[in-house]
């Protein structure tokens, strides 16, 4: 049977207290027999060869001991604290002090120092696949870039602050996107989104009191998903073509507005004008009919045939046909007027190609006077026969 079942004799060979029904071993004579094997491993003699030199001589050798003990373990409190590093301690497990750089001292295996880069700019990365605004899906990469701000904070207050950073992120990027358009958050929206998430990230870190510092964070992609990638490229392409077709547009407006505006006031300074010369032209014919009405009725006679004459020379003047009826004569005469003016003209020096009125009155009185002057020899020559 084991050693310690119920029963059995007194002298039990695995009894390790050496007896039957005896209680636990006294405590001071286990330490006494600690003490003579430690004696006996140092060279000390036994209790009946020697008892108080012995004694003397492990009680000097214990307190070497201890003063050693004591010393290694003052020496193992000692540690360096860097420019770039803050140290959170914990005595018995409660927070104590935040240490700054340089050498510190802590009792050990009493407080625990926690070394932290406060300086270090660390990352992280999250994709995410969520809804827009307008019910469309994008995929959103996204970096963030943090320091640690409050050191106690970051290992007292939340169990793993950078899990709560990535939750904190997740929700701040869902919301963000959530309440934008597909194509802001595919194009020129990305710079706003980062700068929206970055202030939702930090509010919700600083009420969960994790001691995080975002300094930022960047949109780095956002794409549809794969499978409606073609489809996409297709909306992009005709966005681009809708946004040329609105300039060249805009540019052909810009060209053909102040082109109809400079016609539209031509026409307006030529009606104008139109309008001066009507007016003028009417005051001028008054003033002259008001002028031979004075005249008329100083001489009647001459003004009418004045005017008679004026009429007919307006009349002839816008005609290259000539009838001519003499006086005397039997038969009206044609004269080709135009073809004297042809003829007249290649013969002469000036190369105007036009024959004025007053040209034109001359070659009439000339053929004029030739007719009458053949008429008369024609009559002389009659009578002469008779």
């Amino acid at each position: 049977m084991s050693w310690n079942e119920p029963g059995g004799g007194n002298n039990r060979p695995n009894d390790p207290w050496g007896g039957g029904n005896q209680g636990p071993p006294d405590l001071d004579e286990a330490l006494k027999k600690f003490q003579e094997k430690l004696n006996s491993l140092f060279g000390g003699g036994s209790r009946s060869s020697g008892g108080s030199a012995g004694g003397g001589a492990s009680s000097a050798m214990i307190g070497v001991i201890a003063a050693v003990a004591v010393l290694v373990w003052g020496v193992m409190g000692f540690y360096q604290i860097d420019e770039q590093e803050r140290a959170v301690v914990l005595r018995f497990g409660e927070y104590h002090s935040t240490v700054t750089p340089g050498l510190q001292w802590n009792p050990p295996l009493i407080d625990e120092v926690i070394k932290l880069n406060v300086t270090k700019v660390r990352a992280q990365s999250f994709r995410e696949v969520m809804l827009t605004k307008d019910e469309n899906i994008v995929d959103v990469n996204l970096s963030v870039q943090y320091v640690i701000s409050n050191p106690e904070n970051f290992v007292l207050k939340v169990r793993d602050p950078e899990v709560s950073l990535q939750h904190a992120t997740q929700s701040a990027l869902r919301h963000v996107v959530g309440d934008n358009r597909m194509d802001l958050v595919l194009t020129e929206g990305r710079a706003a989104i980062a700068l929206e998430v970055q202030q939702r990230v930090q509010n919700l870190l600083e009420d969960y009191q994790t001691g995080i510092q975002v300094s930022k964070v960047t949109v780095d992609d956002a794409q549809p998903p794969s499978q409606v990638q073609a489809a996409f490229d297709d909306v992009i392409k005709a966005r681009e073509d809708e946004e040329r077709v609105k300039n060249e547009a805009q540019a052909y407006a810009n060209g053909i507005i102040p082109e109809a505006r400079g016609q539209a006031q031509r026409q307006l300074e030529e009606a104008n004008a139109y309008r001066e010369q009507v007016v003028a032209n009417a005051e001028g014919e008054a003033n002259r009919f008001s002028k031979l009405l004075a005249e008329y009725r100083k001489a009647p006679e001459v003004t009418r045939d004045r005017l008679y004459l004026e009429a007919i020379q307006s009349v002839y003047s816008n005609t290259s046909k000539v009838m001519v009826d003499v006086e005397g004569g039997n038969n009206m005469m044609y004269l080709p007027l135009d073809k004297l003016a042809e003829r007249s003209q290649t013969n002469a020096t000036a190369a105007s190609g036009t024959v004025d009125a007053r040209t034109l009155r001359q070659i009439t009185d000339a053929v004029t006077e030739q007719l009458r002057r053949d008429a008369s020899s024609s009559r002389t020559t009659s009578r002469g026969g008779r």
